[in-house]
């Protein structure tokens, strides 16, 4: 007889998290080119569920900005390709943006590419006293980022941080 309430188990989540990755590498083969294609780079890709929708966000970037035309231009080609693969069995939607001014740093590449740059780290637990630290992106390594915070240089572990973002100094 079926139980009444389920919780995934770990086992059930990283196979879900496995098959998301798979995904998520075959869609950055399809992207990146196009992206390429059109004088953008491919920022950042994420394929999430919210509000029971599933949505397949593409971030793209260029040195000069990105236009809604650069947008439109890579959406159709996505789509295109999309539609002929079969890659996303449930209905989803596409978005793709820029990823704005105060942008989310997703990996070392990121970090590395803003170093000395305004940044606004959110941690999941105290640390220092404080859930959110702004300062200068000093560096960073596999374990921890440096940040000159009110004056101090100081290191955060790589495990306390939620997100990091650009935080432009306007």
């Amino acid at each position: 007889t079926p139980c009444e309430h389920s919780f995934p188990t770990r086992r059930s989540s990283d196979l879900v998290k496995m098959k998301n990755d798979t995904l998520l590498q075959k869609l950055r083969k399809i992207v990146q080119p196009i992206a390429e294609k059109n004088n953008c780079e491919l920022y950042h890709l994420e394929y999430v569920k919210e509000a029971g929708e599933n949505f397949l966000r593409i971030y793209i970037d260029s040195s000069n900005g990105i236009s809604l035309e650069d947008c439109e231009k890579t959406s159709r080609a996505v789509s295109e390709i999309l539609d002929v693969e079969d890659l996303i069995k449930d209905s989803y939607c596409l978005e793709v943006s820029s990823p704005g001014i105060e942008r989310i740093l997703y990996d070392d590449n990121h970090l590395k590419k803003y170093i000395g740059q305004n940044v606004l780290v959110n941690l999941n637990s105290l640390y220092e006293g404080t859930k959110k630290i702004e300062g200068n992106l000093l560096g960073f390594s596999d374990v921890q980022i440096e940040i000159q915070y009110e004056g101090n240089d100081i290191s955060v572990p790589k495990e306390k941080i939620s997100i990091v973002s650009l935080k432009p100094v306007l």
